[in-house]
């Protein structure tokens, strides 16, 4: 049962049987059709043959059959019988045989369509009947006419035993071709299966490894075409899911270390709390304080965490409204502006008014603050930030400068990856979780904008994002 089920399952035996199908019926119908086309052909020269004999003695033995000279008719039809390897016989109009060269039939009546035909109008006529030991025998009739009256019809039987036999044995030859081309076929068939079956085993196989949890295998695979296509978008499909993988590897260990940093912190300094309970409110309050801030920054992380997993999730979806872009900015910049000041640092605006845009406000909102307080974060004092907003065609682009401690160009590619930081202890010292930018690509590409990068060290950064003004919904709009 196992093997019924893998044979007819298997996409190479499925090939195999369909190309031999193809081949037999095609070879079947081209057989049956060229005995058809060579039989017509000889019966059609036999016919020619026997009825130009037939006419032709037709012809010359009408005036001997009108004048009853039945001795020489005799004579002469007995030798052109023997020389057609035939029988030749005489019947008057009515049917009746007065002449036969095996004579045996004469005075007997005969009733034949191929007579009846040949005096009613048609000047000769040709059938087969069944003659003895299982032959066959051909008989053409010719009418007899003397001086403008049909005298008679001549009836000229000869055996087609030959061409029965020529026939057949076509017929052989054409099975012998075809057994000698099924054989050939099967074992192209075979060939060709094997062939094109190889590389979907060799990635049916890849996948069977990828499903056991290999995720560095690929498919190796030589063919061109449609095989080729399949084995490399395969192949990219293998590089997509190893690159997720080792990026949630990489995610799960990064968060555990960053939620790990804060709970050690408040650990340790509890610790010091319960061992040293003589310890001097003005340290105890300053221990407290540390521990409030660990636990905030414990706070924003598991935020930025549950953020992320939501817009990975496809959970967090877009609430669309239309709203004035160039207010928002200018909310932004008011609301950090006491931080910029407290920096010791300048905020400078280049906002065109009235640029309206489809979006989520309160993503985008969040998009404009983490870009600005990034750079506030990351600019030394006497500093200063720039912000602008113009319209671009369909699309509104949005800068944030700074003219701080930039980033090498090495770390350029990576400052959108999640935990990542390129002055860690400054990162950590400023409260970043390592998130923002990661978030910030997120919010911008689900509005179906983008996020570029232009940085170089002690010369500062800008952050460029470009955003259709009628934003898509790829998210899960809210009711």
């Amino acid at each position: 049962m196992w093997i019924k089920q893998h044979l007819f399952s298997s996409i190479r035996w499925k090939i195999l049987a369909t190309f031999l199908g193809i081949v037999g019926v095609s070879f079947a119908i081209a057989a049956a059709l060229l005995t058809s086309l060579v039989s017509s052909t000889l019966y059609q020269q036999r016919t020619r043959q026997a009825s130009l004999s037939a006419e032709r003695l037709a012809t010359s033995a009408a005036p001997f059959f009108a004048q009853a000279q039945t001795e020489s008719l005799m004579e002469s039809l007995s030798a052109a019988a023997s020389e057609l390897d035939g029988r030749i016989l005489l019947l008057t109009p009515d049917g009746k045989v007065q002449l036969d060269t095996f004579c045996q039939l004469e005075t007997t009546r005969i009733t034949l369509p191929e007579v009846d035909a040949v005096l009613a109008d048609a000047s000769h006529a040709y059938g087969i009947y069944p003659a003895d030991a299982g032959e066959y025998a051909a008989v053409c009739a010719a009418r007899m006419v003397h001086e403008g009256q049909t005298v008679g019809v001549l009836l000229l039987s000869t055996p087609v035993t030959e061409l029965r036999e020529a026939i057949v044995g076509t017929q052989q030859q054409l099975l012998t071709v075809f057994a000698v081309v099924a054989g050939v076929a099967l074992v192209a068939s075979l060939i060709f299966s094997l062939t094109l079956t190889r590389p979907v085993k060799a990635l049916t196989t890849t996948i069977r490894r990828m499903g056991k949890g290999d995720l560095t295998v690929r498919a190796n695979i030589r063919a061109s075409g449609e095989l080729r296509e399949l084995a490399e978008s395969y192949n990219a499909m293998a590089e997509q899911i190893e690159n997720f993988d080792r990026s949630r590897s990489q995610f799960v260990s990064n968060a555990s270390h960053e939620l790990k940093t804060p709970l050690t912190a408040m650990k340790l300094l509890l610790e010091c709390l319960i061992d040293q309970p003589e310890m001097p409110d003005e340290l105890r309050m300053e221990f407290m304080q540390d521990m409030n801030h660990e636990i905030d920054r414990l706070s924003g992380i598991i935020t930025d965490l549950l953020t992320l997993t939501q817009m990975d999730s496809r959970q967090s979806g877009l609430h669309l409204t239309e709203f004035d872009l160039s207010a928002l900015a200018e909310e932004t910049l008011h609301t950090l502006a006491p931080v910029a000041e407290k920096a010791k640092l300048r905020i400078t605006a280049a906002i065109a008014p009235g640029v309206r845009i489809t979006g989520d406000r309160t993503k985008l909102a969040s998009v404009l603050g983490n870009l600005t307080d990034n750079a506030i974060k990351y600019t030394p004092e006497g500093g200063e930030v720039r912000v602008s907003l113009a319209v671009k065609g369909r699309s509104a682009v949005l800068t944030v400068s700074d003219n701080g401690i930039g980033i090498p160009p090495e770390e350029q590619a990576h400052v959108f990856d999640r935990f990542y930081r390129v002055d860690k202890a400054r990162s950590r010292a400023t409260g970043g979780t390592g998130l923002g930018l990661s978030i910030v690509r997120q919010m911008v590409q689900l509005h179906g904008g983008a996020i570029t990068l232009t940085s170089a060290p002690g010369e500062g950064s800008t952050f460029t994002v470009t955003l259709p003004l009628k934003a898509e919904r790829p998210g899960k709009e809210a009711e």
